[in-house]
């Protein structure tokens, strides 16, 4: 049941990152997430990088209230769920897509092709309007089909 609770919780982030990354970040937390969507500098760290900050909040949180209160325990798995959403989104955004750290660079997977071309069109809008491709693993069927025709 609780392998159950953190493969639930893992496909529900996406939703709550396409919901966050469209109505949060591109609304009114523009202010940390504006240099992303910016000409890539040589600096380390960019303000978009206090959402890992904030988005590991309650899976923290998730994860104490689980532990210490036996009858949350439940909360504990919900926790890990974040967590593990929270390693594949640094993994598929930051290394694979941006390529902060040189790994996966010869990946030709229709699939990371596709993920690579919607994020492109994501960055194509440099200011807080009119994007679209705002979740991070789901990719529209369009991509995967382009994907496809483009081997």
């Amino acid at each position: 049941m609780n392998v159950l609770i953190i493969i639930i919780t893992f496909v529900l982030m996406e939703g709550v990152t396409w919901f966050s990354h469209k109505y949060i970040m591109h609304g009114w937390l523009w202010v940390l997430h504006e240099d992303h969507h910016q000409p890539r500098t040589n600096a380390v760290f960019e303000k978009n990088d206090a959402f890992f900050i904030i988005f590991a909040i309650p899976s923290i949180a998730l994860f104490a209230l689980g532990a210490f209160v036996p009858s949350l325990q439940f909360l504990f798995f919900i926790g890990m769920g974040i967590l593990f959403y929270g390693i594949a989104y640094f993994v598929v955004h930051d290394i694979f897509i941006h390529q902060r750290f040189r790994l996966f660079t010869r990946t030709n997977n229709f699939y990371f092709r596709a993920l690579r071309k919607a994020h492109k069109v994501h960055h194509k809008h440099l200011d807080k309007h009119e994007g679209e491709c705002f979740g991070m693993l789901w990719v529209p069927l369009k991509y995967y089909k382009e994907s496809l025709r483009n081997k």
